[in-house]
């Protein structure tokens, strides 16, 4: 059975840190593109991160450049989120997803970061 398991969510305040790791189950990471989502309370889920497997080439969407850092570790098939200077508008579920050219993405089941001001 093919499972994503994030972890690592919780509760911090503004400026606060948290490292989110997502282990894969089922499934080999090593040739596959990977990416964080987030979906803030009542809106839409968005891309925050992603690490692709050539070269490890990483994109962040604006507003967590400079703060997040995506990584990969395909031995141990995880994938994490480093968030430094967390803001409250960073505050959602966040998700682990893994695509291949030709294969149906695989999502995870999501952990919850709230950061208060």
């Amino acid at each position: 059975q093919v499972q994503l398991v994030e972890s690592g969510g919780g509760s911090v305040q503004a400026g606060g840190s948290l490292r989110l790791s997502c282990v894969g189950f089922g499934i080999t990471f090593a040739g596959r593109t990977l990416g964080w989502f987030r979906q803030p309370p009542g809106k839409e889920r968005e891309l925050v991160a992603s690490i692709h497997w050539i070269g490890s080439n990483t994109s962040y969407t604006d507003s967590v450049k400079g703060r997040f850092t995506i990584s990969r570790d395909d031995a141990k098939n995880t994938v994490y989120l480093q968030m430094n200077s967390l803001k409250p508008d960073d505050t959602a579920v966040y998700y682990c997803h893994a695509e291949k050219i030709g294969r149906p993405g695989v999502w995870g089941q999501g952990t919850p970061v709230d950061v208060s001001s």
